[in-house]
């Protein structure tokens, strides 16, 4: 029987998660879970308390930005944690050995080293996307000729960036689910989703339960990203037009108004089975066509056993 993914479960749970290199993390009201798969078959689980929640946690538009650089950092310190369990018995020892930058840097910063390099991460993953997914399309639609005088050229020039943008995110994933690796995390991805599926609706966290559940949910990562982008619209079309550089500053500048409200939006469309939410919902669930695989019986198991280590007593914890 398929499953009515926009039907409202009997538990709407804020526990969602990230796929990884052979495993997943699931985030919890109060830990983060990741489970992985080792070369030998066996699955750890590895239980992180989250820090606590600050005051800008419950501003709206405010909190969707700065949860999104915290999960962010989470999530690359989880696939660095994930990535030591990758098989490199084939590397040479010399390839092993830290090279004279590497000692350098230890010297120099120590133990915080791996906290630092983590957060450079963050930063250029930031910069590669404000680069691919805003600034390259505002360059391009800069060079059709579209008269941005006046305030329909504007919108138009607006909506026009928008489809661009729109465009390279779809080619993005498309040509990342081309690779091998990439398609075991998409079904990682799937089994995280399938898992939560079979929480919200109240039933045992087996690979039976779990396997019948779609792999595609209205609450997903990707769903939020394509809402940044239609919001993007809205928003840079109100700034209006100037030159080239100025219109590019002022959509770095206005990243995290834009993040903010597309949170705001996929909380509030989550919450509600309205003929709205679904239309809101319908491109995100879409995309994840890219982003989701099915996961096989193995892949299953470890999505439950991080999504167990994630569970609190009272499930009014991580309602939605």
């Amino acid at each position: 029987m398929k499953q009515d993914i926009f039907k409202k479960p009997k538990h709407m749970t804020n526990i969602g998660g990230q796929a990884l290199i052979e495993g997943l993390m699931m985030i919890g009201p109060r830990n983060a879970a990741i489970a992985i798969r080792k070369p030998d078959g066996e699955i750890i689980v590895e239980k992180r308390p989250l820090p606590k929640k600050s005051k800008f946690s419950k501003l709206p538009i405010v909190r969707g930005f700065v949860g999104i650089f915290k999960q962010m950092v989470l999530g690359i310190k989880a696939l660095m944690y994930s990535a030591e369990f990758v098989d490199l018995e084939d590397d040479s020892e010399e390839d092993k050995k830290p090279s004279k930058f590497e000692n350098f840097l230890d010297r120099v910063f120590g133990d915080k080293l791996q906290e630092i390099l983590i957060y450079i991460s963050v930063v250029i993953s930031l910069l590669f996307s404000v680069g691919l997914f805003m600034v390259l399309p505002n360059a391009i639609a800069w060079l059709l000729p579209i008269d941005k005088a006046t305030h329909l050229g504007s919108f138009l020039y607006n909506v026009v960036e928008g489809v661009i943008r729109v465009a390279l995110f779809i080619m993005y994933l498309a040509l990342t689910s081309l690779l091998k690796d990439i398609k075991r995390v998409w079904q990682y991805h799937g089994a995280e989703h399938k898992t939560i599926h079979c929480y919200e609706n109240e039933e045992e966290l087996t690979v039976e339960n779990v396997r019948k559940y779609s792999t595609r949910h209205p609450r997903c990562g990707t769903s939020f990203l394509f809402t940044v982008m239609i919001v993007s619209i809205m928003v840079f079309s109100l700034v209006g037009q100037h030159d080239l550089w100025v219109n590019i500053l002022l959509r770095i500048i206005l990243i995290p108004l834009v993040a903010g409200i597309s949170y705001e939006i996929i909380k509030i469309a989550g919450k509600s089975q309205s003929i709205v939410a679904r239309i809101v919902n319908a491109p995100g669930l879409l995309f994840q066509g890219f982003t989701t695989r099915e996961p096989d019986d193995g892949q299953i198991e470890v999505a439950i056993e991080a999504m167990k280590n994630v569970l609190v007593d009272n499930k009014e914890e991580d309602k939605w």
